[in-house]
């Protein structure tokens, strides 16, 4: 499990690169483990990102979460659709936080076919699925895969119900960096080189 020094980094930026091969594991209501390796993130800097929930200080119950110390769950519900999960990081009362677009399935694949409603395809991540590849392609796929849902929001990741571990580290020629998706209405915000994805994995939403 990481330490809450990891996610207490000021700089969120960094941060966001340094979740990239990070296992996040959620277990199911037998105590069994469903993980998935982080593939790319999203950062999003607080009351001075026009991109961000909290932008200009900003301060509802939806977004409270992203206030508290670093090492919290923020979750929050989308196009009235999807849930989608973030890490806040840095200290308290700084609203920073990394949105989790993509992972990798590792443990429990079966259980996220299932809550995707794949059919079942032994071998299918070895050989290429084209299905399983879209089964956590996205942060509201992932999601539906690992079972976030808003009950998390505010969650210790150093508690019991959601946290985060190791699992791989990548160097910078293995990580791409571009723009973030889907905020056209931050002005110049949009053009922040703030996103990162791990070059060529099958689950990363957009290349």
């Amino acid at each position: 499990m990481l330490s809450r020094e990891f996610y207490l980094n000021p700089d969120t930026v960094t941060a966001a690169r340094a979740l990239l091969g990070k296992l996040i594991v959620v277990p199911d209501d037998q105590g069994r483990r469903v993980s998935g390796m982080i593939v790319e993130t999203e950062a999003y800097l607080g009351t001075t990102d026009r991109a961000a929930h909290s932008f200009g200080g900003r301060r509802t119950p939806r977004n409270e979460a992203t206030y508290g110390i670093g090492g919290q769950a923020y979750v929050f519900f989308i196009y009235g659709m999807y849930f989608q999960f973030n890490v806040v990081v840095g200290p308290a009362e700084q609203p920073h936080v990394v949105l989790i677009r993509a992972v990798e399935p590792v443990e429990g694949i079966e259980i996220m076919r299932e809550r995707r409603g794949f059919l079942s395809e032994p071998g299918a991540i070895a050989t290429g699925s084209r299905s399983d590849k879209n089964l956590t392609s996205g942060p509201g796929k992932l999601c539906i895969a690992l079972n976030i849902t808003r009950e998390l929001n505010g969650s210790d990741l150093l508690g019991d119900r959601i946290w985060l571990e190791d699992q791989r580290s990548f160097t910078d020629t293995e990580i791409a960096v571009g723009t973030r998706i889907g905020i056209d209405y931050a002005g110049e915000d949009t053009e922040k080189p703030w996103r990162f994805w791990v070059k060529g994995n099958d689950f990363v939403s957009r290349k």
